[in-house]
């Protein structure tokens, strides 16, 4: 049976490039363009459109990271190069997202070791890379502006931009071409307002990627979903300062009560089960980039999205 999918809409979600190969001036193994969608999620007629990418987090310094992940990974939490190699030659990732969580520690000034962490990333692994930085306002504008400058020519994707502290992310991003990420707490006019701040200074609408905060399954999701189906619709009705790509990480899912408090023997199952269902449901809202922290999360996303984009008409088999 095949269904029709028109509804009438006119508008298209912006394309962003992230990731430079080195024909486009960069370094990385892949570049991908996201975005371009007509209509919604796991519906696109167009035979070649792409499935969500997956990008694996990471972290500089693991004593703010789960302790499921710590456990699971072992002593690569404590080598963010190798953490980031293994994630594209053994994990399977699309891209790394690497967190700067090192600038988290009171009175933070070293500048220079986000530096080398960023460029030993960058060396470690040839996929395209997602930076978060810093959470402190009073050393934003250092902080990114060192990232976005080791990471010259690659096309970062930098984070995160929020309505009271983007001009910093903002200025890193324009002065070396990387696009940015917009956050906003689960509210479609926050989120819509938040990308008009981020043009109205000089972001290009092609350079910014929403992220309408993501809850966990059970726990907020509902309303994550809901918001993200909002921004989706009113894009493709027209609505040009929606009309961007979405990125959600399901961190919470390993935060909650059922993963915290299960048996040592089938944690991690629980974890994966979680980050999976939650992820797999941000995706099919119209998310282009899920981003997860279990490795095992990643081939149970592949498959499902390997499966949801198949043109087979028999869903008993699986």
């Amino acid at each position: 049976m095949v269904f029709d999918v028109q509804f009438g809409w006119n508008g298209t979600i912006t394309e962003v490039m992230l990731g430079a190969t080195k024909t486009e001036g960069g370094t990385r193994s892949h570049s991908y363009r996201i975005g371009g969608g007509k209509t919604l999620p796991f519906l696109e007629t167009i035979p070649n459109s792409s499935a969500p990418l997956i990008a694996f987090e990471i972290c500089d310094n693991p004593q703010y990271w789960s302790p499921i992940i710590l456990s699971y990974c072992g002593d690569l939490v404590n080598d963010c190069g190798e953490w980031a190699k293994t994630a594209d030659s053994v994990y399977g990732a699309d891209m790394v997202r690497l967190y700067l969580t090192s600038t988290r520690q009171r009175n933070f000034s070293d500048i220079a070791s986000v530096g080398k962490t960023v460029e030993t990333v960058l060396s470690k692994t040839r996929l395209p890379l997602i930076i978060e930085g810093s959470n402190e306002p009073k050393i934003d504008s250092e902080v990114f502006l060192k990232c976005g400058e080791v990471g010259q020519g690659e096309r970062l994707l930098l984070g995160t931009a929020e309505a009271g502290r983007y001009r910093s992310i903002a200025a890193a991003a324009m002065a070396y071409n990387h696009s940015v990420i917009a956050q906003s707490p689960i509210d479609v006019n926050l989120a819509k307002q938040l990308n008009i701040l981020l043009k109205e200074i000089g972001v290009s609408s092609d350079h910014i990627v929403i992220d309408p905060y993501t809850g966990s399954l059970g726990y907020g999701f509902e309303y994550s979903y809901s918001a993200m189906e909002r921004i989706r619709f009113a894009a493709q009705k027209g609505d040009d300062d929606l009309a961007r790509p979405i990125i959600c990480s399901a961190i919470d899912t390993l935060t909650v009560k059922e993963v915290r408090e299960a048996e040592t023997a089938i944690q991690d199952d629980v974890a994966v089960q979680w980050e999976f269902t939650t992820g797999l449901a941000a995706a099919a809202a119209g998310a282009e980039i899920i981003c997860v922290r279990h490795p095992r999360t990643i081939p149970l996303l592949r498959k499902a999205f390997t499966s949801l984009k198949s043109e087979k008409t028999d869903v008993g088999g699986q």
